[in-house]
Protein backbone atom coordinates (compact mmCIF):
# COMPACT_ATOMS: atom_id res chain seq x y z
CA UNK A 1 0.00 0.00 0.00
CA UNK A 2 1.20 3.66 -1.09
CA UNK A 3 2.12 6.20 1.43
CA UNK A 4 0.27 9.28 0.90
CA UNK A 5 2.01 10.91 3.15
CA UNK A 6 5.38 10.76 1.94
CA UNK A 7 4.28 11.29 -1.45
CA UNK A 8 3.07 14.55 -0.62
CA UNK A 9 6.53 15.33 0.68
CA UNK A 10 8.06 15.07 -2.48
CA UNK A 11 5.58 17.02 -4.14
CA UNK A 12 5.12 19.60 -1.16
CA UNK A 13 5.92 22.89 -1.88
CA UNK A 14 8.92 24.57 -0.78
CA UNK A 15 8.49 26.50 2.54
CA UNK A 16 10.06 28.03 5.64
CA UNK A 17 10.41 24.94 7.75
CA UNK A 18 12.88 23.93 4.70
CA UNK A 19 15.12 26.60 5.28
CA UNK A 20 15.11 26.58 8.76
CA UNK A 21 16.11 22.67 8.64
CA UNK A 22 19.05 23.99 6.23
CA UNK A 23 20.50 26.57 8.77
CA UNK A 24 19.65 23.53 11.87
CA UNK A 25 21.56 20.99 9.61
CA UNK A 26 24.23 23.40 8.13
CA UNK A 27 25.27 24.63 11.56
CA UNK A 28 27.06 20.76 12.21
CA UNK A 29 28.96 21.45 9.05
CA UNK A 30 29.70 25.21 9.58
CA UNK A 31 31.25 23.81 12.97
CA UNK A 32 33.23 21.44 10.89
CA UNK A 33 34.90 23.62 8.76
CA UNK A 34 35.49 25.85 11.59
CA UNK A 35 37.66 23.84 13.24
CA UNK A 36 39.39 22.26 10.53
CA UNK A 37 40.34 25.31 9.28
CA UNK A 38 41.34 27.71 12.38
CA UNK A 39 44.33 24.76 13.11
CA UNK A 40 46.59 26.18 11.09
CA UNK A 41 46.65 29.71 12.03
CA UNK A 42 46.70 27.99 15.51
CA UNK A 43 49.68 25.90 14.89
CA UNK A 44 51.33 29.26 13.59
CA UNK A 45 50.93 30.76 17.80
CA UNK A 46 51.83 26.89 19.38
CA UNK A 47 54.92 26.93 17.28
CA UNK A 48 56.30 30.55 18.62
CA UNK A 49 54.67 30.16 22.19
CA UNK A 50 56.18 25.99 22.75
CA UNK A 51 59.19 25.83 20.51
CA UNK A 52 60.49 29.53 20.39
CA UNK A 53 64.29 29.90 21.46
CA UNK A 54 65.25 32.90 22.89
CA UNK A 55 68.47 32.46 21.48
CA UNK A 56 67.73 31.69 17.96
CA UNK A 57 67.37 34.20 15.22
CA UNK A 58 64.40 32.39 13.96
CA UNK A 59 60.74 32.12 15.30
CA UNK A 60 59.89 28.54 16.60
CA UNK A 61 57.81 26.30 14.31
CA UNK A 62 56.20 23.29 15.16
CA UNK A 63 57.29 20.48 13.93
CA UNK A 64 56.13 18.65 10.92
CA UNK A 65 55.48 15.88 12.82
CA UNK A 66 53.62 17.37 15.37
CA UNK A 67 51.40 19.19 12.97
CA UNK A 68 50.69 15.84 11.04
CA UNK A 69 49.91 14.51 14.13
CA UNK A 70 46.78 17.22 15.06
CA UNK A 71 45.57 17.17 11.37
CA UNK A 72 45.38 13.36 11.70
CA UNK A 73 43.65 12.43 14.69
CA UNK A 74 40.83 14.50 13.95
CA UNK A 75 40.27 12.82 10.57
CA UNK A 76 40.80 9.78 12.41
CA UNK A 77 37.98 10.42 14.79
CA UNK A 78 35.83 11.88 12.04
CA UNK A 79 36.04 7.89 10.22
CA UNK A 80 35.25 6.65 13.45
CA UNK A 81 32.18 8.99 14.59
CA UNK A 82 30.95 8.92 10.79
CA UNK A 83 31.14 5.09 11.05
CA UNK A 84 29.44 5.04 14.56
CA UNK A 85 26.62 7.84 14.17
CA UNK A 86 25.84 6.91 10.85
CA UNK A 87 25.29 3.20 12.48
CA UNK A 88 22.90 4.24 15.13
CA UNK A 89 21.42 6.55 12.92
CA UNK A 90 19.55 4.12 11.57
CA UNK A 91 19.11 2.10 14.31
CA UNK A 92 18.41 4.82 16.98
CA UNK A 93 16.67 7.70 15.10
CA UNK A 94 18.45 10.47 13.18
CA UNK A 95 16.95 13.02 15.84
CA UNK A 96 18.11 11.50 18.68
CA UNK A 97 21.79 11.12 17.61
CA UNK A 98 21.59 14.42 16.28
CA UNK A 99 21.44 16.23 19.17
CA UNK A 100 24.20 14.27 20.76
CA UNK A 101 26.59 14.72 17.84
CA UNK A 102 26.41 18.55 17.84
CA UNK A 103 26.84 18.33 21.59
CA UNK A 104 30.00 16.34 21.38
CA UNK A 105 31.14 19.01 18.97
CA UNK A 106 30.34 21.90 21.17
CA UNK A 107 32.26 20.03 24.24
CA UNK A 108 35.03 19.10 22.87
CA UNK A 109 35.43 22.70 21.40
CA UNK A 110 35.28 23.85 24.49
CA UNK A 111 37.70 21.89 26.02
CA UNK A 112 39.85 22.18 23.08
CA UNK A 113 40.74 25.34 24.24
CA UNK A 114 40.99 24.78 27.77
CA UNK A 115 43.80 21.72 26.71
CA UNK A 116 44.44 21.48 30.66
CA UNK A 117 47.70 22.45 31.46
CA UNK A 118 50.50 24.91 29.81
CA UNK A 119 53.71 22.44 29.31
CA UNK A 120 54.10 21.84 25.43
CA UNK A 121 53.78 18.02 26.35
CA UNK A 122 50.90 18.06 28.79
CA UNK A 123 48.92 20.64 25.83
CA UNK A 124 49.73 19.22 22.58
CA UNK A 125 48.64 15.70 24.27
CA UNK A 126 45.49 16.99 25.63
CA UNK A 127 44.32 19.21 22.33
CA UNK A 128 45.42 15.79 20.61
CA UNK A 129 42.95 14.04 22.72
CA UNK A 130 40.18 16.61 22.37
CA UNK A 131 40.44 17.19 18.56
CA UNK A 132 39.92 13.29 18.46
CA UNK A 133 36.86 13.78 20.00
CA UNK A 134 35.92 16.97 18.25
CA UNK A 135 36.88 14.33 14.83
CA UNK A 136 33.67 12.30 16.27
CA UNK A 137 31.31 14.64 16.50
CA UNK A 138 32.11 15.97 13.33
CA UNK A 139 31.96 12.22 11.64
CA UNK A 140 28.51 12.20 13.25
CA UNK A 141 27.26 15.18 11.60
CA UNK A 142 27.84 14.06 8.44
CA UNK A 143 25.56 11.32 7.15
CA UNK A 144 22.86 12.76 10.14
CA UNK A 145 22.88 16.26 8.21
CA UNK A 146 22.80 14.45 4.58
CA UNK A 147 20.17 11.99 5.32
CA UNK A 148 17.36 14.57 7.46
CA UNK A 149 17.52 17.16 4.85
CA UNK A 150 16.98 14.80 1.88
CA UNK A 151 13.77 13.01 3.76
CA UNK A 152 12.59 15.99 4.29
CA UNK A 153 12.99 17.79 1.41
CA UNK A 154 10.76 17.49 -1.82
CA UNK A 155 12.30 15.88 -4.84
CA UNK A 156 12.57 18.75 -7.28
CA UNK A 157 14.50 20.46 -4.90
CA UNK A 158 16.24 17.97 -2.81
CA UNK A 159 19.77 18.13 -4.55
CA UNK A 160 19.71 21.99 -3.90
CA UNK A 161 18.58 21.69 -0.16
CA UNK A 162 21.38 19.12 0.62
CA UNK A 163 24.19 20.84 -1.32
CA UNK A 164 22.95 23.98 0.62
CA UNK A 165 23.58 22.39 3.91
CA UNK A 166 27.55 21.23 2.55
CA UNK A 167 27.50 25.17 1.50
CA UNK A 168 27.92 26.33 5.03
CA UNK A 169 31.22 24.31 5.40
CA UNK A 170 32.27 27.85 3.11
CA UNK A 171 31.16 29.96 5.33
CA UNK A 172 32.68 28.21 8.46
CA UNK A 173 35.87 28.53 6.26
CA UNK A 174 35.25 32.30 6.22
CA UNK A 175 34.01 33.08 10.02
CA UNK A 176 37.32 30.70 10.98
CA UNK A 177 39.50 32.87 9.25
CA UNK A 178 37.56 36.25 10.39
CA UNK A 179 37.63 35.39 14.06
CA UNK A 180 41.20 34.30 13.97
CA UNK A 181 42.33 37.93 12.13
CA UNK A 182 39.91 39.76 14.85
CA UNK A 183 41.58 38.17 17.74
CA UNK A 184 44.86 38.70 16.60
CA UNK A 185 44.80 41.80 15.39
CA UNK A 186 43.07 42.49 18.61
CA UNK A 187 45.62 40.84 20.91
CA UNK A 188 48.54 42.11 18.25
CA UNK A 189 46.84 45.55 19.08
CA UNK A 190 46.80 45.72 22.72
CA UNK A 191 50.42 44.58 22.89
CA UNK A 192 52.30 46.85 20.39
CA UNK A 193 53.59 48.81 22.93
CA UNK A 194 55.36 45.83 25.00
CA UNK A 195 57.36 42.80 24.05
CA UNK A 196 55.98 41.34 20.69
CA UNK A 197 58.60 41.60 18.50
CA UNK A 198 59.44 39.08 15.96
CA UNK A 199 61.18 36.45 18.09
CA UNK A 200 59.33 37.57 21.35
CA UNK A 201 56.22 35.81 21.54
CA UNK A 202 53.95 37.43 24.44
CA UNK A 203 52.60 35.29 27.24
CA UNK A 204 49.01 36.80 26.05
CA UNK A 205 49.67 34.36 22.78
CA UNK A 206 48.96 31.34 25.05
CA UNK A 207 45.40 32.81 25.54
CA UNK A 208 44.60 33.67 21.82
CA UNK A 209 44.82 30.77 20.04
CA UNK A 210 42.60 29.10 23.28
CA UNK A 211 40.04 31.61 22.21
CA UNK A 212 40.10 31.07 18.54
CA UNK A 213 39.51 27.39 19.22
CA UNK A 214 36.54 27.81 22.02
CA UNK A 215 34.82 30.71 19.92
CA UNK A 216 33.68 27.41 17.28
CA UNK A 217 31.71 25.85 19.51
CA UNK A 218 29.09 29.15 20.43
CA UNK A 219 27.25 28.85 16.93
CA UNK A 220 26.70 25.23 16.96
CA UNK A 221 25.58 25.38 20.60
CA UNK A 222 22.55 27.96 19.44
CA UNK A 223 21.14 25.50 17.42
CA UNK A 224 21.43 22.70 20.09
CA UNK A 225 17.39 23.42 21.00
CA UNK A 226 16.52 23.74 17.25
CA UNK A 227 18.24 20.05 16.97
CA UNK A 228 16.33 18.68 20.01
CA UNK A 229 13.17 20.29 19.21
CA UNK A 230 12.85 18.98 15.38
CA UNK A 231 10.45 15.84 14.80
CA UNK A 232 11.94 12.59 13.00
CA UNK A 233 11.96 12.32 9.48
CA UNK A 234 8.85 10.61 8.30
CA UNK A 235 10.46 8.01 6.14
CA UNK A 236 12.45 6.63 9.05
CA UNK A 237 9.25 6.72 11.49
CA UNK A 238 7.03 5.35 8.71
CA UNK A 239 9.83 2.80 6.93
CA UNK A 240 11.80 1.69 9.47
CA UNK A 241 9.97 2.27 12.98
CA UNK A 242 6.51 1.15 10.74
CA UNK A 243 4.81 4.19 12.41
CA UNK A 244 3.14 6.10 9.90
CA UNK A 245 0.30 7.89 11.75
CA UNK A 246 3.26 9.34 13.82
CA UNK A 247 4.89 10.25 10.39
CA UNK A 248 1.91 11.88 9.37
CA UNK A 249 1.01 13.71 12.39
CA UNK A 250 4.68 15.18 12.69
CA UNK A 251 5.15 16.48 9.43
CA UNK A 252 1.46 17.91 9.87
CA UNK A 253 3.17 20.15 12.73
CA UNK A 254 6.32 21.48 10.56
CA UNK A 255 5.19 21.29 7.23
CA UNK A 256 2.36 24.00 6.26
CA UNK A 257 -0.15 22.74 3.95
CA UNK A 258 -0.32 18.95 4.28
CA UNK A 259 -3.57 18.39 5.96
CA UNK A 260 -2.87 15.72 7.72
CA UNK A 261 -7.16 14.63 7.67
CA UNK A 262 -5.96 13.50 3.91
CA UNK A 263 -4.00 10.90 5.29
CA UNK A 264 -5.98 9.46 8.29
CA UNK A 265 -8.16 7.20 6.85
CA UNK A 266 -4.77 5.63 4.90
CA UNK A 267 -3.07 5.70 8.20
CA UNK A 268 -5.55 4.11 9.99
CA UNK A 269 -6.35 1.10 7.18
CA UNK A 270 -2.63 0.56 7.29
CA UNK A 271 -2.28 0.14 10.65
CA UNK A 272 -5.54 -2.08 10.88
CA UNK A 273 -4.22 -4.40 7.81
CA UNK A 274 -1.23 -7.03 8.08
CA UNK A 275 1.60 -5.13 7.22
CA UNK A 276 4.19 -6.84 4.65
CA UNK A 277 7.38 -6.80 6.96
CA UNK A 278 10.42 -4.84 5.56
CA UNK A 279 12.65 -6.95 3.89
CA UNK A 280 15.00 -9.38 6.44
CA UNK A 281 18.36 -8.88 4.88
CA UNK A 282 21.24 -6.95 6.75
CA UNK A 283 24.19 -4.96 5.59
CA UNK A 284 26.51 -7.29 5.55
CA UNK A 285 24.24 -9.89 3.29
CA UNK A 286 24.75 -10.83 -0.58
CA UNK A 287 21.45 -9.21 -0.81
CA UNK A 288 22.72 -6.18 0.51
CA UNK A 289 25.82 -6.47 -1.80
CA UNK A 290 23.77 -7.49 -5.12
CA UNK A 291 21.05 -4.86 -4.53
CA UNK A 292 23.24 -2.44 -3.17
CA UNK A 293 26.87 -3.13 -3.17
CA UNK A 294 27.47 -1.74 -6.78
CA UNK A 295 26.14 1.79 -5.36
CA UNK A 296 27.94 1.44 -2.14
CA UNK A 297 31.62 1.13 -4.19
CA UNK A 298 30.75 4.15 -6.60
CA UNK A 299 29.87 6.46 -3.49
CA UNK A 300 32.24 5.55 -1.01
CA UNK A 301 35.32 5.33 -3.76
CA UNK A 302 34.24 8.59 -5.14
CA UNK A 303 34.57 10.19 -1.90
CA UNK A 304 38.35 8.46 -1.39
CA UNK A 305 39.46 9.77 -4.47
CA UNK A 306 38.35 13.47 -4.02
CA UNK A 307 39.37 14.14 -0.63
CA UNK A 308 43.01 13.11 -1.83
CA UNK A 309 43.54 16.42 -3.73
CA UNK A 310 40.84 18.18 -1.36
CA UNK A 311 42.68 17.80 1.94
CA UNK A 312 46.46 17.95 -0.12
CA UNK A 313 45.53 21.53 -0.86
CA UNK A 314 47.60 22.25 2.10
CA UNK A 315 50.86 21.03 0.41
CA UNK A 316 51.66 23.96 -1.99
CA UNK A 317 49.45 26.87 0.67
CA UNK A 318 52.35 27.95 2.25
CA UNK A 319 55.03 28.82 -1.56
CA UNK A 320 51.37 30.71 -2.70
CA UNK A 321 51.07 33.25 0.27
CA UNK A 322 54.84 33.66 1.31
CA UNK A 323 55.58 35.77 -1.43
CA UNK A 324 52.67 38.18 -0.80
CA UNK A 325 53.39 37.91 3.07
CA UNK A 326 56.29 38.92 5.06
CA UNK A 327 58.81 36.21 6.23
CA UNK A 328 57.58 35.03 9.53
CA UNK A 329 61.21 36.09 10.98
CA UNK A 330 59.54 39.88 10.03
CA UNK A 331 56.45 39.67 11.61
CA UNK A 332 55.19 38.98 15.43
CA UNK A 333 52.85 35.94 16.02
CA UNK A 334 50.39 37.41 15.59
CA UNK A 335 50.90 38.59 12.53
CA UNK A 336 52.40 35.41 10.96
CA UNK A 337 48.49 33.98 12.12
CA UNK A 338 46.87 36.91 10.54
CA UNK A 339 48.27 36.61 7.01
CA UNK A 340 47.63 32.35 7.00
CA UNK A 341 43.83 33.52 8.05
CA UNK A 342 43.87 36.34 5.91
CA UNK A 343 45.41 33.68 2.69
CA UNK A 344 42.43 31.27 3.83
CA UNK A 345 39.63 34.23 3.60
CA UNK A 346 40.60 35.15 0.41
CA UNK A 347 40.56 31.76 -1.16
CA UNK A 348 37.22 31.06 0.44
CA UNK A 349 35.46 34.16 -0.55
CA UNK A 350 37.24 34.24 -4.48
CA UNK A 351 36.18 30.18 -5.21
CA UNK A 352 35.09 28.31 -2.40
CA UNK A 353 31.99 29.57 -1.32
CA UNK A 354 30.95 30.31 -5.23
CA UNK A 355 31.56 26.99 -6.35
CA UNK A 356 28.87 25.89 -3.52
CA UNK A 357 26.75 28.23 -4.89
CA UNK A 358 27.13 26.93 -8.35
CA UNK A 359 26.47 23.41 -7.25
CA UNK A 360 23.22 25.06 -5.71
CA UNK A 361 21.76 26.74 -8.89
CA UNK A 362 22.77 24.11 -11.45
CA UNK A 363 22.67 20.55 -9.63
CA UNK A 364 18.79 20.31 -10.38
CA UNK A 365 19.56 21.53 -13.32
CA UNK A 366 22.72 19.34 -15.00
CA UNK A 367 22.27 16.84 -12.68
CA UNK A 368 24.65 15.01 -9.88
CA UNK A 369 26.45 12.28 -11.97
CA UNK A 370 27.56 15.55 -14.77
CA UNK A 371 28.42 17.93 -11.91
CA UNK A 372 30.50 15.23 -10.45
CA UNK A 373 32.59 14.06 -13.69
CA UNK A 374 33.05 17.60 -14.80
CA UNK A 375 34.53 18.72 -11.32
CA UNK A 376 36.91 15.63 -11.35
CA UNK A 377 38.21 16.54 -14.67
CA UNK A 378 38.63 20.31 -14.31
CA UNK A 379 40.28 19.59 -10.73
CA UNK A 380 42.79 17.19 -12.98
CA UNK A 381 43.24 19.66 -15.20
CA UNK A 382 44.12 22.66 -12.71
CA UNK A 383 46.42 20.61 -10.98
CA UNK A 384 48.21 19.15 -14.20
CA UNK A 385 48.68 23.07 -14.98
CA UNK A 386 49.80 23.66 -11.48
CA UNK A 387 52.28 20.57 -12.11
CA UNK A 388 54.12 21.29 -14.88
CA UNK A 389 55.87 24.92 -14.16
CA UNK A 390 55.91 24.59 -10.47
CA UNK A 391 59.37 24.45 -10.21
CA UNK A 392 59.94 27.37 -12.72
CA UNK A 393 57.88 29.42 -11.02
CA UNK A 394 58.69 29.07 -7.40
CA UNK A 395 62.33 28.59 -7.77
CA UNK A 396 62.58 32.01 -9.81
CA UNK A 397 59.58 34.23 -9.42
CA UNK A 398 56.22 34.78 -8.26
CA UNK A 399 52.71 34.25 -11.07
CA UNK A 400 49.73 35.89 -10.25
CA UNK A 401 48.29 33.09 -12.81
CA UNK A 402 49.17 30.64 -10.48
CA UNK A 403 47.16 31.66 -7.82
CA UNK A 404 43.83 31.98 -10.09
CA UNK A 405 44.97 27.93 -11.10
CA UNK A 406 44.94 27.60 -8.00
CA UNK A 407 41.33 29.08 -6.73
CA UNK A 408 40.11 27.45 -9.84
CA UNK A 409 41.01 23.72 -8.16
CA UNK A 410 38.72 24.61 -5.54
CA UNK A 411 36.36 26.46 -7.42
CA UNK A 412 35.74 23.05 -9.30
CA UNK A 413 36.05 20.64 -6.45
CA UNK A 414 33.48 22.59 -4.78
CA UNK A 415 31.72 22.78 -7.87
CA UNK A 416 31.92 18.94 -8.02
CA UNK A 417 33.16 16.18 -6.66
CA UNK A 418 33.51 17.56 -2.97
CA UNK A 419 29.37 18.16 -2.82
CA UNK A 420 28.35 15.84 -4.84
CA UNK A 421 29.47 13.05 -2.55
CA UNK A 422 27.85 14.33 0.11
CA UNK A 423 24.65 14.68 -1.73
CA UNK A 424 24.35 10.64 -3.44
CA UNK A 425 24.77 8.83 -0.54
CA UNK A 426 21.35 10.42 1.14
CA UNK A 427 19.53 9.52 -2.00
CA UNK A 428 20.55 6.13 -2.99
CA UNK A 429 19.73 3.52 -0.38
CA UNK A 430 16.70 2.05 1.78
CA UNK A 431 15.28 4.39 4.71
CA UNK A 432 17.17 1.60 6.95
CA UNK A 433 20.60 2.20 5.65
CA UNK A 434 20.38 5.29 4.37
CA UNK A 435 22.63 6.89 7.45
CA UNK A 436 24.60 3.75 7.76
CA UNK A 437 25.65 3.67 3.77
CA UNK A 438 26.69 7.72 4.15
CA UNK A 439 28.70 6.99 7.12
CA UNK A 440 30.54 4.23 5.21
CA UNK A 441 31.12 6.30 1.95
CA UNK A 442 31.94 9.61 4.39
CA UNK A 443 34.70 7.33 6.20
CA UNK A 444 36.30 5.98 3.02
CA UNK A 445 36.50 9.98 2.05
CA UNK A 446 38.38 10.82 5.06
CA UNK A 447 41.24 7.80 4.98
CA UNK A 448 41.08 9.64 1.54
CA UNK A 449 41.94 13.00 3.29
CA UNK A 450 44.28 11.26 5.87
CA UNK A 451 46.64 10.00 2.45
CA UNK A 452 46.43 13.40 0.68
CA UNK A 453 46.79 15.48 3.96
CA UNK A 454 49.52 13.69 5.87
CA UNK A 455 50.88 10.94 3.29
CA UNK A 456 51.51 14.00 0.04
CA UNK A 457 52.24 16.79 2.49
CA UNK A 458 55.71 13.90 3.41
CA UNK A 459 55.50 12.85 -0.22
CA UNK A 460 55.91 16.17 -1.49
CA UNK A 461 59.29 17.50 -0.19
CA UNK A 462 62.16 18.33 -1.95
CA UNK A 463 64.16 15.32 -3.51
CA UNK A 464 67.75 16.83 -2.79
CA UNK A 465 67.93 16.80 1.51
CA UNK A 466 70.09 19.94 1.53
CA UNK A 467 66.79 21.58 -0.17
CA UNK A 468 64.16 20.09 3.01
CA UNK A 469 63.36 22.36 5.73
CA UNK A 470 64.38 21.16 9.10
CA UNK A 471 62.16 18.15 10.79
CA UNK A 472 61.31 16.92 6.77
CA UNK A 473 62.54 14.05 5.11
CA UNK A 474 63.14 14.04 1.05
CA UNK A 475 60.46 13.00 -0.91
CA UNK A 476 59.28 13.11 -4.69
CA UNK A 477 58.94 16.97 -4.86
CA UNK A 478 56.31 18.79 -5.31
CA UNK A 479 55.92 18.59 -9.26
CA UNK A 480 55.68 14.56 -9.02
CA UNK A 481 53.27 14.81 -6.28
CA UNK A 482 50.91 17.33 -8.08
CA UNK A 483 50.89 15.28 -11.35
CA UNK A 484 49.81 12.17 -8.92
CA UNK A 485 47.18 14.50 -7.32
CA UNK A 486 45.83 14.87 -10.96
CA UNK A 487 46.08 11.25 -11.90
CA UNK A 488 43.78 10.44 -8.72
CA UNK A 489 41.47 13.32 -10.43
CA UNK A 490 41.00 11.73 -13.71
CA UNK A 491 40.62 8.68 -12.16
CA UNK A 492 37.47 10.16 -10.74
CA UNK A 493 36.26 11.80 -13.37
CA UNK A 494 35.87 8.29 -14.79
CA UNK A 495 35.25 6.23 -11.57
CA UNK A 496 31.93 8.64 -12.01
CA UNK A 497 31.05 8.09 -15.62
CA UNK A 498 31.61 4.23 -14.66
CA UNK A 499 29.43 3.58 -12.01
CA UNK A 500 27.70 6.57 -10.29
CA UNK A 501 23.79 6.75 -11.01
CA UNK A 502 22.23 9.90 -11.43
CA UNK A 503 19.77 10.46 -8.74
CA UNK A 504 17.94 14.10 -9.63
CA UNK A 505 14.20 14.24 -9.61
CA UNK A 506 13.08 11.10 -8.23
CA UNK A 507 11.58 9.85 -4.81
CA UNK A 508 14.18 7.94 -2.54
CA UNK A 509 12.14 5.17 -2.62
CA UNK A 510 12.33 5.33 -6.41
CA UNK A 511 16.11 5.60 -6.23
CA UNK A 512 16.67 2.62 -3.55
CA UNK A 513 16.36 0.44 -6.06
CA UNK A 514 18.74 1.08 -9.03
CA UNK A 515 17.92 2.42 -12.18
CA UNK A 516 20.00 3.35 -15.22
CA UNK A 517 22.87 6.06 -14.59
CA UNK A 518 20.85 8.44 -16.54
CA UNK A 519 18.14 8.80 -13.84
CA UNK A 520 15.42 6.80 -16.19
CA UNK A 521 12.87 4.91 -14.55
CA UNK A 522 12.56 1.78 -13.14
CA UNK A 523 10.98 0.12 -15.66
CA UNK A 524 12.77 -0.99 -18.83
CA UNK A 525 11.36 -0.25 -22.50
CA UNK A 526 8.62 -2.75 -22.93
CA UNK A 527 7.13 -2.00 -19.45
CA UNK A 528 8.31 -4.73 -17.20
CA UNK A 529 9.88 -4.21 -13.89
CA UNK A 530 14.04 -3.95 -14.02
CA UNK A 531 15.40 -6.86 -12.65
CA UNK A 532 17.89 -4.49 -10.22
CA UNK A 533 14.80 -2.69 -9.21
CA UNK A 534 14.24 -3.48 -4.71
CA UNK A 535 10.58 -1.43 -4.00
CA UNK A 536 10.15 -1.44 -0.25
CA UNK A 537 7.18 -2.49 0.08
CA UNK A 538 5.74 0.69 1.94
CA UNK A 539 7.14 2.09 -1.52
CA UNK A 540 5.63 5.53 -2.82
CA UNK A 541 3.80 5.63 -5.75
CA UNK A 542 3.31 8.96 -8.16
CA UNK A 543 0.02 10.85 -7.40
CA UNK A 544 -2.75 9.23 -9.75
CA UNK A 545 -2.75 10.82 -13.23
CA UNK A 546 0.73 12.05 -12.94
CA UNK A 547 4.07 10.31 -14.83
CA UNK A 548 6.96 9.41 -12.74
CA UNK A 549 9.45 12.77 -13.33
CA UNK A 550 12.80 11.65 -15.24
CA UNK A 551 16.00 13.17 -15.58
CA UNK A 552 17.15 13.75 -19.14
CA UNK A 553 19.48 11.58 -20.40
Amino acid sequence: MALKVLTALDHARTQYYHFKAIIIAGMGLFTDSYDLFCIAPVMKLIGRIYYGDAQADKPGVTPPAVASAMVAVALAGTVIGQLVFGFLGDRIGRRRMYGLSLLLMVASSFASGFSICRTRGCVLTSLCLFRFLLGIGIGGDYPLSATIMSEFANKRTRGSFIAAVFSMQGFGILASSAVTMAITAAFNRATERGDAGPLQTPESADLAWRIILMVGAIPAGLTFYWRIAMPETARFTALVEQNVMKATADMGKVLGGLDVHNFAEDAEALRRSPQPRPPSYGLLSRQFLRRHGWNLFACAMAWFLVDIPYYSSTLFQSQIYQPFFPRPEHVNAYQDAYNVAKFQAIIAAASTIPGYFATVYFIERVGRRRIQMMGFFFMGLFLFALAGPYDNYWNHHTNAGYIVLYALTFFFSNFGPNTTTFIVPAELFPARFRSTCHGISGAAGKVGAIIGAIGFLWASQARNKEDVASGWKPGIGMMNALIILAGVCMIGAVHTYLFTPETKMRSLEENEGGGSQDGDSHEDVDGEENKYSTPSPLSVQPLVGQSPLQSPG
